[in-house]
C-alpha cells in the first residue's frame, strides 16, 4: 500500500470513530466524462480513502446535474452521490468526511470549475479555493469550507 493511500485510510478511520477502519466504505457513485483524467484521479483518491466507488461514464452530465439540482454557477467537471448528498466537482476528502460526520440539512457540496491543485487536479498543498454548501430547500449556497495553503 502506498504511503499516501495509507495516510488517507487512517485519516478516514479517524474521521469516523467507532465505525472501523473501513467504515468510510460508503458507496459513492461518480458520474463523469469518459475522457476526463482529473475525474478519474478524484475517483481514485476517494477509493484510496476507503469509499466504495462506482465510476460511471456518461455523455450527458448536464442531465445528471439537473436531476440532482446542482446550481449551474457551481458546476464542476464531475458529480458524485454518496449517502444522499451530491458532491459536485473537486470536493476535498476533508469536506466529504465532515459532511458525512455532521449530516447537515444540505443537498450537497460543490467546488465550481476545476481549481488548480485541488484533489484530482494535482493535489497541491498550496491550492486555494472554496467548497460551497447547497442547502435543502430555499437557502442560498454558502461557503462550507475554505481550502487555503498552510501558513508558515
Amino acid at each position: 500500500m502506498r504511503r499516501r493511500s495509507f495516510i488517507a485510510l487512517v485519516a478516514s478511520a479517524l474521521a469516523f470513530p467507532g465505525r472501523g477502519a473501513f467504515a468510510a466504505a460508503a458507496e459513492m457513485t461518480v458520474y463523469k466524462d469518459p475522457a476526463c483524467g482529473c475525474c478519474h484521479e478524484w475517483s481514485k483518491a476517494m477509493a484510496a480513502a476507503g469509499f466504495s466507488v462506482d465510476a460511471r461514464d456518461t455523455d450527458d452530465l448536464a442531465a445528471v446535474k439537473a436531476r440532482l439540482g446542482v446550481p449551474v454557477d457551481l458546476e464542476g467537471c464531475h458529480t458524485a452521490v454518496v449517502e444522499g448528498y451530491y458532491l459536485e466537482g473537486h470536493v476535498p476528502l476533508a469536506a466529504v468526511q465532515q459532511l458525512l460526520q455532521e449530516r447537515p440539512p444540505l443537498r450537497g457540496l460543490a467546488v465550481p470549475g476545476m481549481p488548480p491543485g485541488s484533489m484530482g487536479m494535482g493535489d497541491d498543498p498550496a491550492a486555494s479555493y472554496d467548497v460551497y454548501a447547497i442547502p435543502s430547500g430555499t437557502g442560498a449556497p454558502y461557503v462550507y469550507m475554505e481550502v487555503r495553503p498552510p501558513k508558515g
